[in-house]
């Protein structure tokens, strides 16, 4: 079986970026048997703690599409956090916005594999673990990486965004 279109480009992306996971080793986007649409959720399936899953979360800020990698542990302040990137709104993106500039779905968003690059901050928080859990681009897909690739691959900015 082929896996998912969204799943090859965020594999190419990775190989393209020399993405490794906490072990150095290439990341590889993995399949689990079921959908995780939560951190909770792909924590539990992981086995890892709930604070080393980056949720890849869109914002709309001021019109322009904003990728919030944030741990799993916490959420994004969006008032905070339009205040210290300089937005005057920042709010949850809707399905058809996601869709329409990662050309990925809710839940399954990937750090890379976009249609373009988008603007992205990486939560600090992830800094604390030695291995960070991604979306692969589908809902059950996965990937490892660390908190320095994820800045790295991304081109983003560290921020604090709790």
């Amino acid at each position: 079986m082929q896996p998912h279109p969204n799943v090859r480009a965020v594999q190419e992306a990775l190989a393209g970026a020399d993405a490794r996971d906490g072990a150095g080793d290439p990341s590889m986007v993995r399949l689990l048997p079921e959908a995780v649409h939560t951190a909770a959720a792909a924590a539990q399936a992981l086995g890892v703690e709930v604070g080393a899953i980056a949720n890849s979360l869109v914002f709309e800020a001021d019109g322009e599409p904003l990728l919030v990698l944030t741990s799993g542990a916490h959420r994004v302040d969006t008032a905070g956090l339009a205040a210290s990137i300089g937005v005057t709104r920042l709010r949850r993106a809707t399905p058809d916005f996601v869709r329409e500039h990662t050309g990925q779905v809710i839940g399954g968003v990937a750090p890379l594999g976009h249609p373009r690059p988008l603007r992205t901050l990486v939560d600090t928080a992830l800094a604390a673990y030695d291995e960070v859990w991604a979306a692969g681009g589908v809902p059950q897909a996965v990937f490892p990486t660390t908190y320095a690739d994820l800045l790295r691959i991304t081109s983003g900015t560290p921020a604090e965004v709790a």
